[in-house]
């Protein structure tokens, strides 16, 4: 189970990084040329040809698997047992929360809150990198290179992750236990969160104008401190991805 997590969590990985560099790509929609019309730009386009590849893919990867993976037949007599037995769903659901012990409502206290804290990130990351780091407004050019940029981070984030997702079995036994990994990945979090206000105001003290006073990329500085942050959240979000399997 620990090794088909860390699997998923790394192909996971895998497929972000190629799914986030092909975000980044400006000519994608020159693979679907009819992608572009007046009504829909490049941007709409490259978010349109993303689609076709993402539906290809998912086309061909189902078909290798009900072709490939054999499915075990059940038996009449087990499927009509199964069909006289009734299950109780939500009673069984709530007579296992009230026998849970008071360590396990800490642990889904401690998940609930490390979900919490990876939903806005997730949402506003390349809206974040847009208009905080690079002072763009939507629509305009600036806002798109800060976009693309997101788009970069998050690729790197996913970079991070595969590479963590290899190695998270041994460093579970080097740190001597799961719970200091998990432990130390949500400060890693935590603190990687609170330098998103740190970079912006790194970005807002540094923001530079051009002779018609509109405001230029940031420094090369204050974007390496931003893929910084982006790159470190690898670490805590491979772990979020295959802890569970460490402890079953």
């Amino acid at each position: 189970m620990r090794v088909a997590n860390a699997l998923f969590s790394f192909f996971s990985a895998i497929g972000s990084v190629l799914g986030y560099a092909a975000g980044s790509y400006s000519s994608l929609h020159k693979i679907f040329p009819f992608t572009k019309t007046k009504a829909c730009d490049i941007y709409c386009a490259n978010l349109k040809s993303c689609f076709f590849i993402s539906i290809s893919l998912l086309l061909v990867l189902t078909a290798i698997a009900l072709i490939c993976v054999k499915e075990h037949v059940l038996e009449k007599d087990i499927i009509k047992e199964s069909k006289k037995t009734k299950v109780p769903f939500f009673g069984d659901l709530i007579l296992a929360l009230k026998d849970l012990p008071r360590a396990m409502w800490l642990l889904l206290l401690v998940c609930a809150l490390n979900s919490i804290a990876w939903f806005p990130f997730l949402l506003y990351d390349t809206d974040w990198m847009a208009k905080e780091v690079y002072g763009g407004k939507v629509g305009n050019i600036l806002y798109n290179k800060g976009v693309h940029a997101g788009a970069l981070g998050l690729m790197l984030n996913s970079i991070v992750a595969g590479v963590m997702s290899i190695v998270l079995e041994l460093m579970a036994r080097r740190l001597g236990g799961v719970k200091k990994l998990w432990a130390g990945s949500n400060l890693i979090l935590a603190t990687c969160l609170a330098m998103t206000i740190l970079v912006t105001k790194m970005a807002q003290r540094s923001r530079r104008y051009d002779p018609n006073g509109d405001i230029l990329p940031p420094p090369a500085g204050v974007k390496a401190g931003a893929f910084l942050v982006f790159s470190t959240l690898g670490i805590p979000l491979a772990v979020s991805l295959s802890f569970i399997s460490f402890f079953n």
